[in-house]
């Protein structure tokens, strides 16, 4: 049924680029929408942004035109850093959900052949060990976990198995590979590719050329068969080289630390602390130093806070030489809070979806250790988990910086900051310490309202988080 004649006017969907320009144009002309889209329809919409996008800096006018884009087959770690845009909406595949102990692994491209030897020695290992550790914590939980009288026989199995990944999924590592499917605009994904093809992986730069091709060929899977095959962003495809600002910056301030950082205090300030700065050229300073250092936020405030605002204006410097046009780097963002947190890596990976937060990390080099799920003495699994863990540590460290990252298992530990306001600590550890998620970062989330109680008691009582010794290991 065609829609009634109104103030409100549906679109149907049209290729990025042309719907970036139609309301664009809408926007800067007394024409209605209908006027608008038949004017783009015989008008070049790459010349319009070639002008007023890329040239003259109209930067919203990217925000307007929206692409779904999906990765295939590509590496954990990847996929992390593929999501690492704060105006982005997707999903990736799911360990609790899903049974990864087919799916093989990705080989970092940059290994030679003993490397390669050696990398997939040890994933296929890990492999081995998430399969029976699965078997072995499903066995331990049907019995532990009888199914009740009420529930239904498959949705008690569905469950049970939900909870034996659960535990199965420590023995996943960065390699294993994964789909994502991302829905961003034209403006979020300019920054995207330029991020990509800036990383220190040599997977996620050769994934940020292909996405660009992508951009300027046509679409790979229509809804329509018989729709149009235009390019979906062919214009964007020409301005994407790699952000040089970002590789200079971290480089720079890698340098800088190792040259002027005092030797490290040795104080842990534990799994999950909570500083709210209130030096706020410090708190910058300390931020720009923490992902390319391996030192708590505490430690490198307090540092940027005794020392003169001359070598604070260092620090900056250092930081900001390279820039001409782009955006300040991320770590000039802040919040009220900062979270300072070790956890696994499967833990972040479902941190990583708060978006409305500032993140920050730190290499995943393993140097932290790893974490035990309870369930694997319960199960008499020690000796078994701990052998090959130390195993896959062995070999990790016989790899070489980046590559070595991609065997990190998810129970591996590696160090995050998280900055944001009160609504977000709040919606954070009150959704993530529910009986439904993961026993490890429901523990993060309980202890994030901890620590909010100690900062700033009149809100931390606010907030509803549940104790992760209270469980319902069957519902999901």
């Amino acid at each position: 049924m065609p829609q009634t004649p109104g103030r409100i006017v549906s679109v149907s969907p049209m290729p990025p680029e042309k719907c970036a320009y139609a309301l664009a144009r809408y926007s800067r002309s007394p024409d209605s929408i209908h006027e608008s889209i038949d004017w783009v329809r015989t008008h070049d919409s790459s010349k319009f942004l070639d002008s007023f996008y890329f040239q003259y800096g109209h930067a919203s006018i990217a925000d307007l035109g929206h692409l779904v884009i999906c990765f295939e087959g590509v590496s954990e770690l990847a996929a992390t850093e593929v999501e690492d845009e704060q105006l982005w909406d997707g999903q990736a595949k799911s360990s609790r959900y899903q049974d990864f102990g087919s799916a093989g692994f990705i080989t970092p491209p940059d290994l030679d052949d003993a490397q390669t030897t050696l990398y997939r020695s040890a994933g296929a290992a890990l492999l081995e060990a998430y399969k029976h550790v699965h078997e072995q914590s499903l066995e331990h939980l049907k019995q532990k976990l009888p199914c009740p009288a009420d529930m239904k026989p498959d949705a008690y199995l569905r469950n049970i198995t939900a909870r034996a990944f659960d535990v199965a999924r420590y023995f996943l590592f960065w390699g294993i590979p994964t789909n994502v499917g991302q829905i961003t605009s034209i403006r979020t994904l300019e920054r995207q590719i330029r991020r990509m093809k800036a990383s220190e992986f040599a997977e996620v730069r050769d994934l940020g050329v292909e996405l660009a091709q992508a951009c300027a060929s046509e679409p790979g899977c229509l809804w329509d068969k018989d729709g149009s095959r235009e390019a979906l962003a062919p214009t964007l495809a020409k301005y994407v080289d790699p952000d040089a600002h970002l590789i200079e910056s971290q480089k720079a301030l890698r340098l800088w630390a190792s040259q002027n950082l005092p030797k490290a205090a040795g104080v842990d300030p534990g799994d999950v602390h909570l500083s709210k700065p209130t030096n706020t050229p410090a708190d910058i300073v300390a931020t720009l130093l923490y992902p390319v250092t391996n030192r708590p936020f505490r430690e490198l405030y307090e540092w940027a806070c005794s020392v003169s605002a001359a070598v604070r204006e260092e620090v900056i410097d250092a930081a900001l030489a390279s820039r001409t046009r782009e955006e300040l780097l991320r770590g000039f963002r802040g919040g009220l809070y900062c979270y300072d947190m070790v956890m696994d890596i499967g833990a972040y990976r479902d941190f990583h979806r708060h978006r409305r937060c500032q993140q920050f990390r730190q290499a995943y080099e393993g140097n932290l250790g790893y974490d035990t799920p309870a369930v694997i003495g319960e199960a008499g699994l020690s000796g078994y988990y701990g052998a090959a863990m130390d195993s896959a540590w062995l070999a990790m460290r016989g790899l070489p910086q980046p590559a070595a990252q991609y065997l990190l298992t998810f129970a591996g530990k590696s160090r995050f900051l998280f900055k944001m306001d009160f609504a977000e600590a709040e919606y954070i550890s009150r959704l993530r310490s529910g009986v439904k998620g993961h026993f490890s970062y429901r523990n993060i989330a309980w202890r994030m309202k901890e620590e909010m109680e100690k900062v700033e008691p009149e809100l931390g009582r606010l907030i509803e988080a549940t104790p992760p010794w209270v469980e319902d290991p069957l519902v999901r």
